[in-house]
């Protein structure tokens, strides 16, 4: 079935279990004479990402559609058939549904309460326990489907992810780079845009990370995959952290009067760092240490011509300094980085002689 979905890409992986879903849940309330449509709208609303979320959120929707089932009955009891009905019968469960902490079933449950009042009937009691069996038919279905169906693997796309991160980083930093140094007249406005579009990328990826952890309480994964897995991670934890100085390095955009520094050197050092950032084994050359080492020299200096000033504005660092604690930073995360990456490139060349040594059964 996944080779048939991936093979013609008609739909993605989510949409053809929605379809699955909601085709059992009508097929089971048809053998069992029961209206669908409830229990359709449920499957439709409870299909989520990961299993765990289904089975998170749908322990919270069958109260919640149960307390939409009975405002929809007492409502139109007194009112009947009316607009205003439809909207206490609406309102009404969004406040307690939140007040009770069912935020996410608020959804199903206003549904179900608009939905029931134009086809209760007379019988009030047998209305409100067919609508939370066919409820219950519809969060049981699309919870298994979600479950046993086309399991999703997050861990691809997390990788793919954090390589495109790590290629724009480093085109964001050569760009800032350039701006300090007076080299070019990039926008602030378009730069900062640049910035915010890789921390919503990161989030995203961040998601991720949390479904695949997620999806693992329900399915079996070896000891290789929860590795791997954990060191992507780890390297989006870095990641964070070089955006955290990029973010620094942005309020000094456009400062081109740089008297201590050699600006050769600091366009030298940014074009390193693009470098590293891009490769994907994130290798540090000698060229660049020698690069950071200079640097370093230069922010002791500025440091100590700081203490030999006696004014009463002392905390107010020039931008010199500012920039080569960024940058100093910045190299200090690259080098755990291609630790990292280093070490994961170990664990792999291992882990293949092992499985190639092993004999056939």
């Amino acid at each position: 079935m996944k080779r048939f979905v991936n093979k013609f890409k008609i739909f993605g992986g989510r949409v053809f279990k929605t379809g699955l879903a909601v085709f059992i849940t009508a097929y089971i309330c048809e053998l069992l004479s029961l209206p669908a449509i409830f229990a359709v709208i449920t499957a439709i609303v409870t299909i989520e990402p990961t299993a765990a979320e289904s089975i998170k959120k749908g322990v919270v929707r069958f109260p919640a559609s149960a307390i939409g089932a009975a405002f929809s009955l007492t409502f139109t009891a007194f009112i009947g058939e009316d607009p205003l009905s439809y909207a206490l019968a609406a309102t009404s469960t969004i406040l307690l549904c939140h007040r009770l902490k069912l935020d996410d079933g608020i959804l199903v449950a206003t549904l179900t309460a608009v939905a029931m009042i134009p086809v209760t009937g007379d019988n009030f009691i047998l209305a409100f326990f067919t609508r939370l069996l066919t409820t219950s038919i519809g969060l049981f279905v699309s919870t298994l489907v979600n479950l046993i169906i086309l399991p999703p693997k997050f861990s691809p796309i997390i990788h793919k992810s954090i390589d495109k991160l790590f290629i724009e980083t480093a085109q964001t930093i050569e760009v800032i780079g350039h701006d300090i140094l007076g080299l070019t007249n990039t926008k602030k406005t378009q730069t900062v845009q640049q910035f915010q579009a890789i921390t919503k990328s990161y989030e995203k990826t961040l998601q991720l990370c949390h479904y695949q952890r997620a999806e693992w309480k329900f399915h079996r994964h070896t000891t290789k995959e929860m590795r791997d897995f954990q060191i992507e991670h780890k390297k989006l934890t870095l990641l964070q952290q070089i955006l955290f100085h990029i973010g620094n390095l942005q309020h000094l955009s456009n400062y081109s009067i740089i008297t201590n520094i050699d600006k050769e050197k600091l366009h030298q050092a940014f074009i390193s760092i693009n470098t590293i950032l891009k490769d994907p084994k994130h290798r540090i050359s000698d060229d660049h240490y020698d690069l950071i080492k200079d640097l370093d020299e230069n922010f002791r200096k500025c440091k100590e011509q700081i203490g030999e000033t006696h004014t009463k504005y002392y905390h107010h660092f020039p931008k010199e300094t500012v920039l080569l604690f960024e940058l100093l930073s910045i190299h200090d995360v690259l080098e755990e980085i291609e630790h990292l990456t280093r070490n994961q490139s170990k664990r792999d060349k291992e882990y293949t002689s092992i499985n190639s040594n092993k004999s056939p059964e």
